[in-house]
């Protein structure tokens, strides 16, 4: 490992890991014998190439994963690369279930590493989905007709509040919860906020 390419934060971060903490630690050895440099980012070790984001270590329930940011863009031939749901458009993830595992992959994760950081170099960019070919509810286009103030505010709004606020109102099964859903938002998209904001 690189001492000056660790960092701190990431030390406590380990020492803190309950879940995965072996796995963790392989992971991190293997990423900074890479030559990239750590920070945390997203409360998650991140690492980076010249200030840009290559690839994350998480822990979940049943399994720990690296986390490409433009893993969309990487050949995988191995095909072990996961795209955590449908709406994901970027990042993928190589899941771990035991330290074992990783060991025996090694090779093969630094092979994916190398070629995000050379996908970073060459400055490739993910083709993101226009808002355009998101399909609008048909209750949040009634409430547009209803209060074009509305539809006003809503365009106004960033790409990636519109896309949040569609996916999540589109994502209710019935009517109703879609209606309710935006109505609970109309007060926070007139006032050009997020969800979260």
């Amino acid at each position: 490992m690189t001492t000056s390419k660790t960092s701190p934060k990431v030390d406590g971060f380990m020492r803190k890991a309950k879940q995965w903490k072996e796995e963790f630690e392989l992971l991190r050895s293997i990423v900074l014998d890479c030559d990239l440099s750590e920070d945390i980012k997203w409360m998650h070790p991140c690492y980076m190439y010249e200030d840009k984001n290559i690839v994350l270590i998480h822990g979940f329930k049943h399994y720990c994963a690296l986390l490409f940011h433009k893993g969309a863009l990487l050949k995988d031939p191995h095909g072990i690369l996961v795209q955590q749901t449908e709406n994901v458009q970027s990042a993928r993830q190589i899941r771990f279930t035991s330290l074992q595992q990783i060991e025996e992959m090694q090779l093969i994760i630094k092979t994916y590493i190398d070629e995000a950081i050379e996908v970073e170099k060459a400055g490739l960019q993910v083709e993101y989905k226009k808002n355009t070919e998101y399909e609008v509810p048909e209750e949040l286009q009634i409430k547009f007709v209803e209060i074009p103030e509305l539809k006003t505010a809503f365009e106004a709004l960033t790409p990636g509040r519109q896309r949040g606020y569609m996916l999540y109102f589109s994502a209710a099964k019935q009517s109703k919860t879609r209606d309710s859903r935006i109505e609970k938002y109309i007060p926070h998209i007139l006032d050009g906020k997020g969800m979260d904001d």
